[in-house]
């Protein structure tokens, strides 16, 4: 027989934690399966750990209204649970006279978006803010900055715990079935079990679309098919940091451009880059330090050679491909495909991080079929 359970989410990486802590938070028993050793070892623990501010997106998108309201939820979030969320600001430059035109297209998006923080600047005043950096315009982002993303992790996964959440590490979803009563699935792992969950939220990142097919009942056309793009980055060695803000190039595609990221210790980072790929692979090739020179050089002329270094790489779970125009966050339940009781979360990627509060909040309030409840409520339990 198989065991009966409330809600499941699948995957304990920071969206599938934040929205196992909303439904918990809205009174349902939840169950978080994960099919590692620990939580947010994949995509979750491999980004720049970037809080962006919404400067990027199509107006009336999902990913512009949930970055918006997300990167002020982490700010407070962050505030309430003690983990570190700094707004450093960043820059966007253009390096040369062409390029002020993108710029002015972000300045526009932003605005649309509700960002009204942006500060245009000129040559001069770049190099005040940020004398190494060379540009001929730019962009200041002053509420963009960094956190501790394991931090941000443990502090979801604490709250869940608090109200009676359970994570449960190295169980592996294989596949599922629609019955009458909810989803029932075949959870893998030491001691394999069959559960029947009423709510199910596929939040598997990277592996969402193939968990997707392996549920019997869902309809093929309702599964996206995935894209892995792989972003490398490379660590600044035996040099003194020369910024002291993030520096971020007009974007490119598939990515914003191989941009200048600080850790919170003030250590410098360098991407990603955009490499698709066919399968997962996290390893950084040396040779494609190259690359990075070149397009580092655009803006900061000063990087001597031989101080970039391997550091890590991760991959954006796309569900667009090469040279197609990126694909919004995927929120997909009942009145899309018609299964009762079945969530997918398709292509969250960048801006995923910090977007999670307001991903979660959203689906909680769907799932409940009740507005979003206050974020008071929220951070002050």
């Amino acid at each position: 027989m198989a065991e009966r359970v409330d809600a499941v989410v699948v995957g304990a990486g920071v969206v599938g934690l934040a929205v196992a802590r909303a439904l918990a938070l809205d009174g349902r028993d939840v169950l978080v399966l994960e099919a590692e050793d620990a939580i947010g070892t994949g995509t979750s623990a491999r980004n720049s750990e970037v809080i962006h501010a919404g400067l990027y997106y199509p107006a009336g998108s999902l990913k512009a209204a949930f970055c918006v309201e997300g990167r002020r939820a982490l700010y407070a979030y962050a505030a309430s649970r003690g983990f570190a969320a700094r707004p450093v600001g960043k820059l966007i430059v253009a390096t040369d006279v062409g390029q002020r035109a993108v710029l002015d297209d972000i300045a526009a998006a932003a605005r649309a978006n509700g960002v009204d923080d942006l500060v245009p600047l000129d040559a001069a005043a770049v190099a005040e803010l940020e004398p190494q950096v060379t540009a001929v315009a730019g962009l200041l982002s002053p509420s963009t900055g960094i956190l501790d993303s394991h931090g941000f992790m443990l502090a979801l996964e604490g709250d869940l715990e608090r109200v009676g959440g359970v994570v449960a590490l190295l169980g592996p979803v294989l596949r599922g079935r629609v019955v009458d009563d909810g989803i029932e699935i075949d959870v893998g792992g030491a001691e394999p079990i069959t559960l029947v969950a009423r709510t199910l939220v596929n939040a598997a990142g990277l592996a969402a679309p193939h968990l997707a097919a392996a549920i019997a009942g869902l309809a093929v056309e309702c599964v996206p098919r995935p894209h892995l793009a792989k972003g490398n980055y490379f660590a600044l060695s035996g040099v003194r940091p020369p910024f002291r803000r993030l520096v971020y190039p007009v974007p490119e595609p598939g990515g914003l451009g191989i941009h200048a990221t600080l850790d919170l210790g003030g250590a410098v980072r360098f991407g990603p880059d955009v490499e698709w790929i066919d399968a997962v692979d996290h390893t950084v090739d040396p040779a494609r330090a190259a690359r990075f020179y070149a397009a580092i050089r655009r803006y900061w002329p000063g990087l001597p050679d031989g101080a970039l270094q391997p550091a890590f790489a991760g991959i954006r779970p796309k569900i667009t491909g090469p040279g197609e125009p990126a694909a919004d966050f995927v929120v997909q339940g009942p009145p899309d495909h018609g299964v009762a009781g079945l969530w997918n979360l398709f292509g969250i990627e960048s801006p995923g991080l910090t977007s999670s509060l307001a991903i979660a909040r959203h689906l909680a309030s769907r799932i409940g079929g009740h507005d979003p409840l206050p974020w008071s409520r929220d951070f002050d339990r």
